[in-house]
């Protein structure tokens, strides 16, 4: 059929001599000199012919680019979760909610996490810019990122299969030690992430990443909760409960189990108020607990994620998804302060 050929029943059609079309404009060029007028029949047949040829063409190139192999990336996880943008300050993009934002929390918990947004809230998490220094050996980026607007979103780490791991320890008398037991992000606030690494044989690797809240001398709006779970006149309770302003959480590369580093601004009692008395008593703590607050044990997948979320930064990269996280439990409207499994919470905070 014209210059094609059919080749069994798939019908593979090959295509003309790129040569072809090539020698008939030359001929149809001939009609069209000088000493020859074209007749109207002869720019029909031409303008038919180019027609056939834009036709042609335009099928061809896909298929020439469905023959050449496409180069793919594998999927590390059959779901994912959520996206985030990265416009460092590029457009007016409207932020992301700050639940995406925060959503290592439950991939880095070794427990599961519920996690809840005020009702109303407005708050989004934006990243606005990004800087880089660095050598031919090594390098540093600092992203400015900020939350703006009304609320505040809760992490609540489930401490039941920690309490089922150590049964037979706490009604012996033990502790667990501290606990992370909550996250959570109040209002608004100024904060960095600040990702360094090294260059070998042109291939970053990033060492460590830094998130740090009380950027421009501001307030930071994260805080922890921590507490120590005994067993006491026949339950489980939480103890020694106390709440942490966080300045920064920092994810470090290298050997063992993985582990979150904590730097607090301020610490007081759970149930303790706010008074010029309590933020001064919050201040000396915190120099303290600083040093007692030992790297927390975290979940690999999200000690990764972390790392690799420093890798975006890195590269400029327009987004970032999260890997889905197994430990987060459906979302709650209740922060309410319950040990599962216990009979009742006790609500005695012992000093």
């Amino acid at each position: 059929m014209g210059g094609r050929r059919w080749r069994g029943q798939n019908r593979v059609c090959h295509p003309l001599p790129i040569s072809y079309p090539v020698a008939r404009m030359s001929e149809r060029r001939t009609q069209f000199s000088p000493d020859r007028p074209a007749s109207a029949e002869v720019r029909r047949r031409a303008g038919l012919l180019l027609l056939s040829m834009a036709l042609w063409a335009n099928g061809l190139q896909p298929a020439l680019s469905q023959a050449i192999p496409q180069a793919t990336v594998a999927a590390t996880n059959a779901a994912t979760g959520p996206t985030i943008g990265l416009d460092y300050g590029r457009d007016l993009s409207p932020g992301n909610p700050v639940a995406s934002f925060m959503y290592f929390v439950p991939l880095i918990s070794p427990e599961p996490v519920s996690s809840s947004t005020s009702p109303g809230s407005t708050q989004t998490a934006r990243v606005l810019s990004a800087r880089r220094k660095g050598t031919a050996h090594s390098f540093v980026v600092t992203c400015e990122f900020e939350f703006t607007g009304n609320g505040s979103q809760q992490s609540i780490l489930d401490l039941a299969p920690t309490i089922r791991r150590h049964d037979r320890e706490l009604r012996a008398g033990g502790s667990t030690g501290r606990q992370l037991s909550s996250i959570n992000v109040n209002g608004s606030g100024s904060g960095t992430v600040e990702v360094e690494g090294t260059v070998s044989n042109n291939v970053e690797t990033v060492r460590e990443v830094r998130l740090r809240f009380n950027a421009h001398n501001k307030t930071s709006p994260v805080s922890i909760g921590l507490c120590e779970i005994r067993f006491r006149e026949g339950e489980f309770r939480r103890l020694n409960e106390i709440v942490a302003r966080v300045n920064t959480l920092t994810f470090r590369r290298g050997p063992g189990t993985p582990k979150m580093e904590v730097t607090v601004a301020s610490v007081k009692d759970k149930a303790a108020g706010d008074g010029l008395w309590q933020k001064l008593k919050s201040g000396v703590k915190s120099l303290a607990v600083n040093l007692l607050i030992e790297p927390l044990a975290v979940e690999a997948i999200g000690h990764q994620a972390m790392l690799d979320f420093g890798g975006a930064l890195t590269s400029g990269a327009a987004t970032f998804t999260f890997p889905q996280a197994t430990n987060l439990i459906s979302n709650s409207s209740t922060g309410t302060n319950v040990v599962p499994g216990s009979r009742r919470l006790s609500e005695t905070v012992t000093k």
